[in-house]
């Protein structure tokens, strides 16, 4: 009788959700997938090897990937992590100037709808404003991670306006506040005072 041996590889699911696809190029369903060797007998696994470890397949494509894809953010957690961060920001900018310039906090307010919030409002704002700097420049920091270079100089711009919005230059003390977030996005500081010096010089026009 001859007996048919060899060596297969098998996968099981150990995990389902969301992920951003890189080869889709868009939010897909995935299989988180692990795989083993086998010795088999006929083609059939029967004697457990060493462990290959895991996979990430997406649903649509069934392109497979490592598990560092499921870093990338998902389209839903962008759109909630923006609001999120501006609001983070524009408070680092209101504290470190005069937080109750009303000019300032309608500035504020609309930067934040503008990246999707449309419900946030002065009340919300009162409520961020007590929140203390290490949560919002963790927020920050989470979004900017994710962000094109054009996207946080957008976004740091959208902050440095905030600040300007009472009327005065801005101080040593709002500078190294934008810087800060500027540092929380991933910004060296040479590239964050170009952006705030533009910034700064377009809206004295």
């Amino acid at each position: 009788m001859v007996v048919l041996l060899g060596v297969s590889v098998c996968f099981r699911t150990v995990g389902e959700g969301m992920f951003h696809c890189p080869s889709c190029g868009g939010d897909r369903r995935y299989r988180r997938r692990a795989g083993r060797r086998y010795v088999s007998v006929f083609f059939l696994p029967v004697i457990p090897l060493a462990r290959l470890g895991q996979t990430v397949e997406c649903r649509s494509c069934r392109t497979r990937f490592n598990t560092g894809a499921l870093r990338t953010p998902t389209a839903a957690r962008m759109e909630a992590a923006l609001p999120a961060a501006a609001r983070a920001a524009c408070c680092l900018a209101l504290a470190a100037g005069d937080p109750t310039s009303t000019a300032a906090r309608i500035r504020a307010v609309d930067v934040v709808r503008g990246y999707g919030e449309d419900a946030y409002g002065p009340d919300e704002l009162v409520g961020d404003l007590e929140m203390p700097e290490s949560f919002h420049r963790e927020e920050i920091a989470t979004t900017g991670a994710q962000l094109a270079v054009e996207a946080k100089e957008w976004f740091l711009a959208q902050v440095v306006r905030v600040a300007l919005a009472s009327g005065d230059p801005l101080s040593g003390t709002q500078r190294d506040a934008l810087h800060r977030v500027a540092e929380a996005l991933g910004m060296s500081h040479a590239h964050a005072l170009g952006v705030i010096l533009t910034t700064t010089e377009g809206a004295s026009r």
